[in-house]
């Protein structure tokens, strides 16, 4: 008894120093991703509290002494236009997460519960809009914008924007649909619910986490969008948050600490935003993992 005792023992204590040794291993491992992470946004921090000369010099050291010279100029330069360019994306952004919200929802739900003789047409249609690659179109858009007066208005960006972010957020909100039981609807018909007061009253805050998660990746999406922007946007007061980062680049110089700094001012807005709703990213994240 003593010796099975002692070998339990030693296997017990075998085992703890081994698990010890992954949960430190894994600890260090996931720390050193998280400083990957960190890591540039810490230098693009310190990196614009640097001269251009200093920085150009040496990219990776310290600024010997912080000036913030660079927000002061880019924050009082009216050239520079930083708060129109940040107006014009949130403009965009709030108006198309917002489309693409409410249409993914109502579409999605109508091609989850209601069968008609066009419903795989348009599953189809809506699968397409994922295969595509987005920017084999930029030429046919341009031309078509160009052409019908379309282009360089204030609400251009809003209607590719839209098309491309809808078949994602319909097929996410279809499976999430198709996993509510339908007797949920049948009972509220039953009680008198009309099919407006049951779709948006009852099956839309059911689905309050896959539509957050629909509004997190457009946010992003569109407020960091560059491509449609510089090709559709010629008029500089319609210019948004990517497209005033060029105007720092030169044909043969860039003052980088100047667009360290913008950059930093400019990801504000997105920074707050994630910090006041990172609890809800988190859960419609893992619920559209699960849903979807």
């Amino acid at each position: 008894m003593d010796n099975n005792m002692k070998k339990k023992s030693g296997l017990s204590l075998v085992t703890r120093l081994s698990n010890g040794i992954l949960s430190l291993f894994t600890n260090i491992t996931l720390l050193i991703f998280s400083l990957s992470c960190i890591f540039p946004l810490i230098w693009m921090f310190y990196s614009s509290l640097k001269e251009k000369r200093e920085f150009n010099a040496d990219i990776m050291s310290l600024p010997k002494s912080p000036s913030f010279s660079n927000y002061i100029a880019i924050l009082t330069n009216k050239d520079y236009r930083i708060f129109e360019s940040m107006f014009n994306s949130l403009r965009t952004t709030v108006i198309t997460v917002t489309l693409i919200v409410v249409l993914g929802f109502i579409v999605g739900y109508i091609l989850a519960r209601i069968k008609f003789r066009g419903n795989a047409l348009l599953n189809i249609m809506f699968l397409m809009g994922l295969l595509i690659p987005i920017h084999s179109l930029l030429v046919p858009i341009y031309v078509v914008f160009n052409n019908t007066g379309l282009g360089n208005q204030w609400f251009t960006l809003i209607i590719p924007y839209v098309a491309f972010g809808l078949p994602i957020a319909i097929f996410l909100v279809q499976g999430f649909v198709k996993a509510i039981p339908i007797a949920m609807e049948e009972a509220a018909a039953i009680d008198g619910s009309s099919f407006t007061r049951t779709l948006f009253g009852i099956i839309m805050p059911i689905c309050k986490p896959i539509l957050s998660t629909v509004a997190i990746v457009q946010v992003f999406s569109t407020w960091n969008e560059f491509s449609f922007a510089l090709v559709l946007m010629k008029d500089r007061r319609l210019w948004t948050v990517p497209l005033a980062m060029t105007q720092f680049t030169g044909q043969f110089s860039s003052d980088y600490t100047k667009i360290m700094a913008a950059m930093l001012i400019t990801m504000l807005p997105v920074i707050v935003f994630y910090f006041i709703f990172s609890k809800q990213i988190i859960r419609g994240m893992v619920a559209g993992a699960v849903k979807g």
